[in-house]
């Protein structure tokens, strides 16, 4: 893919590397890491990929959060941020059109009486999740009437939604597909109350190289690049293409 002119190629490589922020804790994208112990999976494929179509190396910068990969943006720390697309971090983010979609879903215990997301929002309900996460940050736009217990990772609101807290757990639906092996007494209310996109995300005065980047993840749709990806590296049956 040829860059004209050079602009985009100083607009997403200044310092003439590709710095891309990835997102640690989202485990489907996040995979695995190599030998050289570098974060490997499609969220890092996909930045070194782009990096390659940029003909300049690519340096991944990981965070521990969604939440903090956000909050650099504009301050010259990441060229490019591998990240799910939410209103609020469009404030300061644009976001290329998405390269894979998550389903999100609420977890309840089986002799809870939700049948139909609509349920939960309620205002005698609290919802448990992943503060500062897509989803969160989707429910917070959306689920006005329940109140929100955030916690500060999948994990630990995992383990306070089995000790009791919370009437509903919002999470990624192939995570609790994985618990519902090992804790059978609850059940994922379908269907999903939102998809995740994900997308590249570039700081708000870089918006210009959008066309750019939507060629780019159009082309890796397009040629099956990103579905080989996703079968490489196990996750194929857990994540959806964009339609």
């Amino acid at each position: 893919m040829m860059v004209e002119s050079g602009i985009v190629r100083q607009a997403l490589a200044p310092t003439g590397k590709l710095r891309a922020g990835i997102n640690m804790s989202n485990f489907l994208l996040v995979s695995e890491q190599d030998n050289n112990a570098q974060p490997a999976g499609l969220s890092p494929t996909l930045a070194q990929k782009l990096a390659e179509a940029l003909d300049v190396e690519c340096v991944l910068i990981p965070f521990e959060s969604p939440g903090l990969l956000a909050d650099e943006a504009g301050k010259d720390v990441w060229d490019i941020a591998n990240i799910a697309v939410e209103s609020e971090r469009a404030q300061t983010i644009a976001f290329s059109q998405p390269y894979i979609h998550i389903d999100a879903n609420f977890f309840i215990r089986a002799d809870a009486p939700f049948t139909a997301n609509a349920q939960v929002n309620a205002r005698d309900v609290e919802i448990i999740l992943y503060g500062r996460s897509a989803y969160d940050l989707w429910l917070k736009e959306h689920y006005h009437l329940p109140s929100f217990l955030r916690l500060k990772s999948m994990q630990e609101s995992l383990d306070q939604f089995y000790q009791g807290q919370g009437d509903v757990l919002a999470c990624l639906k192939p995570r609790l597909i994985e618990e519902l092996k090992t804790h059978p007494d609850y059940r994922i209310l379908t269907p999903p109350f939102t998809a995740i996109k994900q997308a590249i995300g570039v700081a708000k005065h870089n918006q210009h190289v959008m066309p750019f980047l939507n060629d780019f993840i159009r082309s890796l749709l397009e040629t099956g690049q990103i579905s080989d990806l996703c079968a490489a590296f196990g996750v194929a049956d857990k994540l959806s293409l964009p339609q």
